[in-house]
């Protein structure tokens, strides 16, 4: 919302970016969060799972436990805190649901309501002809191919955007980690366990090389950095 105010992003796992993948939900295509499609029986979408796929909470699992600790967005857990982040406010003055709490279906107007105001990926591609030349060289994000939230798919979908544009191409940076989880930043020397300690120490030399490209004709680049 504000592309002049800042000089560069560097996004780890960030969350959904793309409602296409909210998760593993299409917010725009299915009509319930909980379970696929299908002819036969019910397919339960799953939440989360390790690195290797092992499936531990469903959809409707997560959700019917954010019910039972608070009603009307109010668990303080992430698919309400991300309901109270993206949703317009209903006439009690709470969130409007997503979809219903109990059943899982969509509420395809508040749907359309995210996609407008927070989808990301579509608010770029929509409005990149502006936002592009204020964004160029600015994005960066990175994401474990195994997140345990499955934020990667919604990357990807980022990912084929971003490489698609022209006038001006993004020129910035999407990279994945192996078999990485949650939280992945980066880091493709070391595991989540230590890259995870040093968020700042990651992208300082990424951010410096930003600020040195970017800084305007006579800046001062080195009265302001350490020297041993």
């Amino acid at each position: 919302m504000y592309p002049e105010e800042y000089n560069g992003c560097f996004a780890a796992c960030p969350d959904p970016i793309d409602f296409r993948a909210y998760c593993l939900v299409d917010l725009y295509d299915y009509d319930n969060a909980y379970y696929y499609e299908s002819e036969h029986k019910q397919v339960p979408i799953p939440a989360h799972r390790d690195y290797l796929g092992a499936v531990n909470s469903y959809m409707e699992d997560s959700n019917h436990k954010e019910l039972a600790l608070g009603d009307k967005s109010r668990s303080g857990q992430q698919f309400d805190i991300w309901e109270a982040t993206y949703s317009p406010q209903g006439e009690d003055g709470y969130p409007v649901r997503i979809w219903d709490k109990k059943t899982g279906e969509i509420n395809k107007e508040v749907a359309e309501y995210w996609k407008e105001n927070y989808d990301l990926r579509y608010i770029l591609e929509r409005d990149w002809d502006e936002l592009g030349p204020k964004l160029q060289g600015k994005i960066n994000i990175y994401c474990g191919d195994m997140d345990n939230y499955y934020l990667n798919n919604a990357v990807y979908l980022m990912e084929e955007f971003l490489e698609g544009t022209t006038d001006p191409y993004y020129d910035g940076e999407v990279d994945y980690g192996d078999r990485a989880e949650h939280c992945w930043n980066g880091d493709q020397e070391n595991g989540n366990h230590i890259s995870r300690l040093r968020y700042n120490t990651m992208y300082v030399d990424k951010i410096l090389k930003r600020i040195e490209e970017s800084a305007p004709k006579g800046a001062d680049l080195t009265s302001w950095r350490y020297k041993e």
